[in-house]
């Protein structure tokens, strides 16, 4: 990270600085295992990659129940101990996974790991939107999303090393990572909930999905991204175990593959946010989802290394222009005493393409071919693509007939 992203950082809250750096120890601990985490499990069970993608599956289930009352919670109890319960919690799945060895334990250890990750992808994003005007936040989530992949790019590539001496090793990293920020987190966070909400019934909370439930630009928005969060997961769940299966590209070399897209983003990030946050959001993610498309694609065409790359290159591109677009549309269309359950539901398109993504792919790879995975990712880049240039055709629209009804020039 160069001088000038500090320049940046210095304009945001101190509490944001902590995340931001909190968010880098974290995720460079975790990505040092979970790019190979399907390679080490189909190693310790020894069944077919379908039967192991089925643990994503069960992951997904859990984390969609825990997605929806991570929002209510957060918006009711607040954000900071939620935050420290899901990065604890989740450091201990991971040192528990460095001892499993059979199919129920990383069953049950999964099914944990869903309960944590979506609680913490609400409650943070939640606690941003609560720090940072509406003016700063596309850049505040570029700059999250920064550290998190500077993270990935120091992580893959020193996993890939690790796991040569051993599994172990990187498990106890990625353990140490999410409890440092935890830890971190629970002794110099303040909580950020707006006071209003906190006057909320349990059952006045719980009552507020209804109202994001009728917001149909929202849910149109949600469909559509489940679309591409599938090709996203083809390509970060399935590519290892392909490349290492089928082309028997190592991890210590697979690992330049996850750092490649981790320093794509934070060279580039802020700057490309920068661009696209002057322009409508539903066209900008139009072109990120067709960018996924072909870079999920073109997988089926590479059979090396340095293809594989490529593909990452191009898929990278598109989540550049994507990500931080999507989370502040997000950000904007909710109010601020409902970001909580907002957050909830959109954090339920990564579950879902979670739980169901890798099956597809397992099931294409065992009984179409290992290539019909990307033919798959290819397809639902596609449909993503269509499904936001519909929205901002629609969207267009309806400006249109406002501005005449309104007789404004």
């Amino acid at each position: 990270m160069n001088l000038r992203i500090f320049n940046v950082l210095s304009n945001y809250p101190r509490q944001f600085k902590l995340m931001f750096w909190g968010m880098l120890i974290s995720t460079t601990g975790a990505s040092m295992i979970w790019p190979f985490l399907m390679i080490y499990i189909k190693g310790q069970v020894n069944l077919p990659l379908s039967s192991v993608a089925a643990l994503t599956t069960i992951n997904a289930t859990t984390g969609l129940f825990s997605a929806l009352i991570a929002g209510p919670i957060t918006d009711r109890l607040g954000r900071k101990w939620v935050l420290v319960f899901s990065l604890v919690g989740n450091g201990l799945v991971y040192l528990f996974m460095s001892q499993a060895s059979t199919l129920p334990a990383f069953a049950v250890l999964m099914a944990f790991s869903g309960i944590f990750n979506p609680v913490y992808r609400v409650s943070s994003d939640a606690m941003v939107a609560d720090l940072i005007p509406p003016e700063q936040r596309p850049d505040a989530y570029a700059l999250l999303r920064l550290s998190n992949n500077a993270g990935i790019a120091i992580g893959p590539s020193l996993g890939g090393l690790m796991t040569i001496l051993s599994y172990s090793f990187a498990f106890f990293f990625a353990a140490f990572g999410m409890t440092a920020y935890g830890l971190l987190l629970a002794f110099l966070a303040v909580e950020t909930l707006p006071a209003r909400t906190i006057s909320q019934s349990v059952a006045q909370t719980f009552r507020g999905y209804l109202q994001v439930l009728g917001d149909r630009p929202f849910l149109s928005f949600v469909a559509t991204f489940i679309l591409v969060q599938m090709t996203s997961v083809f390509m970060w769940v399935l590519l290892p175990v392909y490349a290492h299966d089928q082309f028997q590209i190592p991890e210590s070399t697979y690992g330049l593959i996850p750092t490649t897209n981790a320093l794509m983003v934070v060279l580039f990030q802020v700057f490309i946010t920068r661009f696209t946050r002057k322009l409508p959001p539903l066209p900008i993610m139009a072109l990120g989802s067709f960018l996924y498309a072909i870079g999920v694609g073109s997988v089926a065409l590479g059979d090396s290394f340095i293809a594989f790359w490529f593909s990452m290159v191009i898929m990278t591109m598109g989540e550049l222009v994507l990500m931080p677009t999507a989370s502040t549309y997000v950000a904007q269309l909710a109010p601020a005493d409902m970001r909580g359950r907002y957050m909830s539901i959109s954090g339920l398109t990564w579950n879902a393409a979670y739980g169901l993504a890798p099956v597809t792919g397992g099931y294409l790879s065992d009984n179409i071919a290992p290539r019909a995975i990307w033919v798959g990712g290819l397809v639902t880049g596609l449909a993503g693509f269509l499904g936001y240039a519909l929205l901002a055709k629609k969207h267009r629209s309806e400006t249109r007939t406002h501005l005449v009804e309104n007789r404004l020039p």
